[in-house]
């Protein structure tokens, strides 16, 4: 197996199992909507059933269209960042631990769509009263930090390289 591989295959099941994880263990023991605080005015563990996209997105569409669009668009995305970590350098290592976050994951949240017909979501951070992101997971953060890690790469290290 090639360096390569081995950093995708390491680093997204990695992101993957811990997302499922901890999907799992707040799920079990959490009903939807249940919240429990952790540092108050801060950060809440809230079990969400995320039936949209990111925050949301596409919540209230029918189900008929909006479960096939989601699984189709991100089965789409893994397979095209897989193609992308296929014509990366294998010395490229912060390129592929960026596409391998995003990439598991984006299998970790279509296991969900799956399986369940929704995302878990559980990380709930909010500003006091004055502001309240919306929940996420490990999942969610793995392709956010992926995404910011090739923006990164891309706009800033290329152009100093």
């Amino acid at each position: 197996m090639s360096r390569k591989s081995k950093i995708i295959l390491i680093v997204g099941s990695v992101i993957f199992c811990l997302d499922r994880l901890t999907k799992i263990l707040v799920a079990r023991d959490m009903a939807p909507g249940e919240s429990l605080r952790v540092i108050r005015g801060f950060f809440n563990i809230t079990l969400v059933h995320n039936t949209g996209a990111a925050f949301g997105i596409m919540a209230y569409a029918p189900e008929g269209l909006r479960l096939p669009f989601l699984l189709v668009s991100a089965v789409a995305a893994v397979l095209l960042l897989l193609y992308f970590a296929g014509k990366t350098d294998g010395n490229e290592t912060l390129t592929l631990v960026a596409l391998a976050m995003v990439i598991g994951g984006a299998a970790g949240n279509i296991a969900d769509r799956i399986t369940l017909g929704y995302v878990i979501d559980f990380i709930d951070w909010h500003a006091g009263d004055f502001y309240h992101w919306p929940a996420f997971n490990i999942a969610d953060s793995g392709i956010t930090v992926g995404v910011f890690m090739l923006g990164y790469e891309f706009l800033v290290r290329k152009k100093t390289g």
